[in-house]
């Protein structure tokens, strides 16, 4: 799998505060790792959607992840909010992860990531146009 990398990505890692930026560059690195997992993905694009890097493939959905210091005390990977997304994570993991609307999956600062669950809900993410027919979206 090919990755494109966006230089301002870069940047935003670097000015996350330091008792973040290992947390992004932890989720950033389970993207990473459940693309290269999924069958027919070649192209990876992280860039910069409102600010916030961003993980682009073909016929999947974007996922985006940031902490944000009006809520200093979690971070998020984000799902496109008009998809089924999030409402079907919700419904599959309600006891597992906590949500923000229809838009987020929202972490503190001192848990530790559901790491299976996680790459589960990135898969489907990414693989969003393929299964979206599915009811469950094939979770």
């Amino acid at each position: 799998m090919k990755l494109k990398l966006n230089p301002e990505a870069k940047s935003v890692f670097d000015n996350y505060p330091d008792h973040i930026r290992g947390k992004m560059v932890t989720l950033r690195k389970l993207i990473l790792e459940t693309a290269q997992e999924i069958d027919g993905i070649t192209l990876l694009e992280e860039t910069l959607k409102w600010g916030e890097p961003s993980y682009l493939v073909k016929g999947g959905s974007t996922v985006r992840i940031d902490w944000k210091p009006k809520t200093p005390d979690q971070y998020a990977i984000y799902f496109k909010c008009t998809s089924r997304l999030v409402k079907t994570f919700q419904n599959t993991y309600a006891k597992v992860f906590r949500f923000e609307g229809n838009r987020a999956i929202v972490f503190k600062l001192d848990e530790q990531i559901p790491r299976d669950e996680l790459k589960s809900c990135i898969r489907t993410a990414l693989t969003y146009h393929k299964v979206k027919h599915l009811p469950t979206l094939g979770l």
